[in-house]
């Protein structure tokens, strides 16, 4: 993308308020974005946040062709790593999930989505 002129435009980095730039480029938000990416994942943070999950049988979406994959990637990708960044605990032994030391790091962007998920297209991901 070229820009000819030397005004800023709504778009571009130099227009973002300084609250905005400060959030943006606090470590970790790409860690917690990146962690997000997946919906397996969000759901399992906003099920935590909402006290709705014990288990990791409560996350464990069963019947279709489907199931045995998505509880393998549950409990070798998702669980791990939201457990390895600390937003939840899960106990490998029992499956007991609960929140993490530092789920307090990613629960306002949780409560974000939540709180605006109204404002968002029906087909979003």
């Amino acid at each position: 993308m070229s820009h000819k002129g030397r005004g800023k435009s709504a778009d571009s980095p130099d227009s973002l308020s300084n609250a905005s730039e400060s959030v943006l480029r606090r470590p970790g938000v790409g860690q917690m974005f990146d962690l997000l990416r997946k919906r397996h994942r969000r759901l399992i943070l906003l099920l935590v946040n909402d006290g709705a999950i014990e288990t990791e049988a409560d996350v464990i979406f069963r019947g279709g062709a489907d199931s045995e994959i998505a509880e393998i990637e549950l409990k070798h990708n998702h669980l791990p790593k939201l457990a390895d960044a600390g937003y939840i605990e899960w106990d490998r032994e029992t499956g007991r999930i609960s929140k993490g030391p530092n789920f307090d790091e990613i629960e306002p962007l949780l409560e974000l989505l939540e709180n605006h998920a109204d404002e968002l297209p029906p087909d979003w991901p």
